[in-house]
């Protein structure tokens, strides 16, 4: 079984939403590494020196590859990353080989066997 790393980065009051909409389109499971700050295109403005951008949470979510773009486009969708600069964006890449994963791809089988 073949694997694709999620990494998405989304705004902290939008991280359940995410997580509960990539369960039902097939994750397993995430990390959550919570806090995390980011810039885009343009600099975000400050007040007295403190920050006024919202906090971000990054998701990392290890899937199995034929249904890794389903959950893309779903947490692309929920995390509204298209319809408004910085809100957000995800991005996956090729797993090489994993470990510890061995209850998962029990589950994963049928899913993925059903799929194709």
């Amino acid at each position: 079984m073949h694997f694709k790393l999620i990494l998405a980065f989304v705004e902290d009051s939008k991280t359940d939403k995410v997580m509960d909409a990539a369960r039902e389109a097939g994750a397993t499971g995430a990390t959550i590494i919570n806090n995390a700050r980011g810039e885009g295109l343009l600099q975000k403005k400050t007040f007295f020196g403190l920050s006024l951008e919202t906090q971000r949470d990054v998701l990392l979510f290890l899937v199995e590859e034929h249904l890794s773009r389903d959950i893309l486009e779903t947490i692309c969708d929920v995390g509204e990353f298209d319809s408004s600069p910085g809100t957000g964006i995800a991005i996956q890449i090729d797993v090489e080989d994993a470990v510890g994963v061995g209850h998962q791809i029990e589950k994963l089988t049928e899913v993925v066997e059903a799929k194709l």
